[in-house]
């Protein structure tokens, strides 16, 4: 089977994560695909140790075919896509000879809101009906790694070391297949595929919490407020106001880090603010808590010691933090750039402002930097798929496995 129609089959199964569910993996469709990837494995001679966990995980091995030592490399996808959209997904592949591209239902993939669709005049491009996500993000991955593997199973004079694979339910919502994948000797290291354009890497992501702040009031009539009322929705607005305004979502880019107001919520007597806070270092990070912390003591001061209750969570943390710093062609740093190279793709390093399956599989002791899948529009209705950026997603994790062999 070829990758395109991998792809194509991949999307047929509807995988919208669902936020409300108790259950791992969150939607029945998961479950599905994870069935069809352990049928698919089953077909590769090669493979071993194929699994399908009660939470939905699936993962497989390649064992090596060479005597020399290389490290164990793991490659994960995320089964889900997410839930801007629960539609069925009506994929089709379409013949790019530039300007706009109307889909199905009429509504036009333009050129003026996306340049970069010039770049790939005379490819095929993966296009949705208008009326549902791709799912690119993330069922390029899950082809593009089924590919590699087809690849070495049909190649088997081809030599490698150990490769594993993961794919995981629920990335969409709050990285869940990640955290419950606790398998920390899966391998030496690994890569997602996940995200973006051809020739995007991603091997630093932000220091991530979020601090939930209460406010406590005190409600009164109108008729004898005066003395009595405090109003907790006034000191939550007094409290936004001593954060910079510089240092925000919406007026921040490339590595610097914010403050985002991300929800608000209650009455005069208690209201409650949701903070998230985002850091590209580890310093950073720790000030900015600090700042919540002494901001919190400062209310407590002003306006009594019960008027005002902190919460302060990590989310995860930078993939850079646990990444190998030495400079030797196998880190897992310089083989994926070397294999971009390798592959005539120019490497476009990012940092990327989110957090990825990646960064919880670093912190439980796989390292992970971040490979392309070539799509674009990631969540929208507009979201696009180059199928020859889609092969190079393939071509260069086939490369980086056959230069870790090399030794």
């Amino acid at each position: 089977m070829n990758i395109a129609d991998r792809f194509l089959n991949y999307t047929k199964i509807n995988t919208t994560t669902n936020p409300m569910s108790k259950t791992s993996p969150s939607s029945l469709g998961q479950w599905k695909l994870g069935e069809l990837l352990v049928s698919e494995l089953k077909l590769l001679n090669s493979i071993d140790n194929i699994e399908h966990r009660d939470n939905g995980i699936v993962t497989a091995e390649l064992p090596s075919n060479t005597d020399k030592t290389s490290s164990t490399i793991a490659f994960f996808a995320h089964l889900d896509t997410s839930a801007e959209r629960t539609t069925d997904t009506h994929a089709s592949l379409v013949e790019y000879t530039g300007g706009d591209i109307t889909l199905e239902n009429g509504m036009v993939l333009t050129v003026s809101d996306n340049p970069d669709l010039t770049s790939y005049t005379g490819d095929q491009i993966f296009v949705t009906d208008g009326e549902s996500l791709l799912g690119a993000d993330d069922k390029a991955a899950i082809a593009a790694i089924m590919d590699m593997l087809h690849y070495f199973d049909e190649n088997p004079a081809v030599a490698h070391g150990t490769i594993k694979v993961a794919f995981l339910p629920d990335e969409e919502q709050g990285l869940l297949g990640a955290k419950a994948f606790k398998t920390p000797d899966f391998a030496d290291f690994g890569y997602t595929l996940d995200c973006c354009g051809i020739g995007e890497f991603v091997h630093e992501n932000w220091n991530a919490g979020n601090a939930v702040v209460e406010f406590i009031g005190q409600s009164a009539h109108p008729m004898n407020s005066k003395g009595n009322l405090k109003n907790s929705m006034l000191l939550a607005q007094k409290f936004m106001g001593v954060f910079p305004e510089t240092e925000t979502p919406e007026v921040t880019e490339g590595r610097e880090g914010y403050y985002w107001m991300k929800k608000i919520d209650g009455n005069s007597a208690k209201t409650t603010l949701n903070i998230d806070i985002r850091d590209f270092t580890q310093t950073g990070y720790a000030k900015r808590c600090q700042f919540i912390r002494d901001a919190v003591s400062s209310f407590k001061l002003l306006y009594g010691d019960n008027c005002i209750q902190l919460t302060l969570m990590d989310r995860y943390q930078n993939v850079a933090n646990f990444l190998p710093t030495d400079e030797s062609a196998h880190s897992p740093v310089n083989l994926a750039l070397n294999a971009y190279k390798e592959n005539d793709i120019e490497p476009k390093v990012i940092p990327m402002r989110g957090g990825y399956d990646g960064a919880v599989l670093s912190e439980d002791g796989i390292p992970c930097p971040n490979i392309f899948t070539g799509a674009h529009n990631f969540h929208s209705i507009f979201e696009y798929l180059p199928l020859k950026s889609l092969k190079a997603a393939s071509d260069v994790i086939q490369t980086i496995v056959i230069n870790s062999a090399k030794g």
